[in-house]
């Protein structure tokens, strides 16, 4: 997915209304103000409230499949263009008390509005993404793959966040893991 195709879907979400956050790899590149590698998806955190004018948008761009995916979820899944557009969509609860909610009642659970009040631009657009302290801690949590051992890092390095177990640079990996 193209740093344009990007830019031209966030643009689209907000025409309608969406109060789009970027995750995800293009998230991180965005903190970083530069696209650093390539980018199958786009990951994109909205209210789950705005989901009909989040799939109207989509749908003028032509996002308008389900992408079945392991562990897709009502909150998480994935649509698709049929060729080349996928979007990874997340959708959450504003509470009350001003933190979010993720998930289901039964195994999903709340985190704070400043994890997604990150800025950062994709190809000189300015855009709303998750914060440098989240992306990091949402790249953790499971088996990291190299992306995760790409972004991370870089992340890390840019925002002086003390860089999590399992992360060391690559060249310190053997293709088995870490060192």
């Amino acid at each position: 997915m193209s740093a344009k195709d990007v830019v031209a879907l966030v643009e689209r979400l907000d025409a309608h209304g969406v109060d789009a956050c970027i995750g995800g790899g293009w998230g991180v590149d965005a903190l970083l103000g530069e696209q650093t590698r390539e980018h199958s998806d786009l990951d994109v955190w909205a209210p789950a409230a705005h989901l009909e004018q989040l799939f109207v948008a989509f749908a003028e761009a032509g996002v308008d499949r389900i992408f079945p995916w392991p562990g897709d979820r009502p909150w998480n899944f994935v649509l698709h263009d049929g060729v080349r557009l996928r979007v990874d969509l997340h959708l959450y609860e504003p509470l009350a008390d001003g933190s979010l909610h993720y998930g289901s009642v039964v195994d999903g659970g709340p985190f704070p509005a400043e994890a997604l009040a990150g800025h950062g631009s994709i190809a000189g657009t300015a855009v709303r993404c998750e914060s440098a302290e989240w992306a990091v801690r949402w790249h953790t949590g499971y088996p990291a793959r190299d992306v995760d051992r790409h972004d991370v890092p870089l992340l890390c390095r840019r925002f002086g966040i003390p860089l999590p177990e399992g992360f060391g640079p690559l060249e310190e990996r053997s293709p088995s893991g870490p060192a």
